[in-house]
């Protein structure tokens, strides 16, 4: 019997990838879509326009895509964490004093 049952994962080992964006980057457009959604609801308690919270929140939608989408070309997948990690490694170790050494 050649042929299996089971059927094989070829995707094991490879970051998840929705739509061209990478890793991280689609839990920052998830929390980006849900703080546009929970200003949507305040603005429309206070009692804004209708239509200006459905313009507000549409333009901030388009912004956050636009944007999540930039950095996630730019950045790739582990991008975002090489740029802070470089960050802080400090630029010179000074040592005034040889008694560490001794």
């Amino acid at each position: 019997m050649s042929n299996s049952v089971y059927k094989i994962n070829k995707g094991i080992n490879k970051p998840i990838e929705f739509k061209g964006l990478k890793a991280q980057w689609i839990w920052w457009l998830g929390g980006g879509i849900l703080v546009l959604m929970i200003a949507f609801a305040v603005l429309y308690i206070i009692g804004v326009n209708s239509y200006l919270c459905v313009g507000l929140v549409l333009t901030g939608g388009t912004i956050l895509f636009l944007q999540v989408y930039k950095v996630s070309n730019k950045y790739g997948e582990f991008g975002l964490m090489k740029k802070i990690a470089k960050r802080r490694v400090p630029e010179a170790v000074k040592c005034y004093s040889r008694k560490i050494f001794m």
